[in-house]
């Protein structure tokens, strides 16, 4: 194994931050969520599906920048990323729970 070059080892650490900080608005969004608007079933579960999905994220992001991190060490093609599609289709769902709540 050798020491991938330090400027895609900080690019794909970048990458992390940048999913944690998504995690971490859509987390900060649930909160905003529970505290500025009034009470509902519907805004509870948008607000839990909200934080679960930021944290979802977090973790997706940690084991999938480890991933890459050993594939460039060993020299493998890079892994398939996760992150995109779980943020696109919680990101969907939490629109459209938004939406009625909305309309509501």
């Amino acid at each position: 194994m050798s020491e991938p070059d330090y400027r895609y080892s900080l690019a794909n650490e970048r990458t992390y931050l940048a999913w944690v900080r998504t995690g971490l608005a859509l987390i900060a969004g649930a909160v905003g969520l529970r505290v500025f608007a009034t009470e509902s079933v519907l805004l509870n579960v948008t607000a839990f599906g909200a934080a679960v999905l930021g944290g979802v994220l977090a973790v997706t992001a940690f084991f999938h920048w480890r991933r890459v991190q050993a594939a460039m060490r060993r020299g493998d093609p890079l892994p398939t990323q996760r992150g995109p599609l779980i943020l696109t289709v919680g990101v969907v769902i939490l629109a459209g729970m938004v939406t009625v709540l909305v309309v509501l």
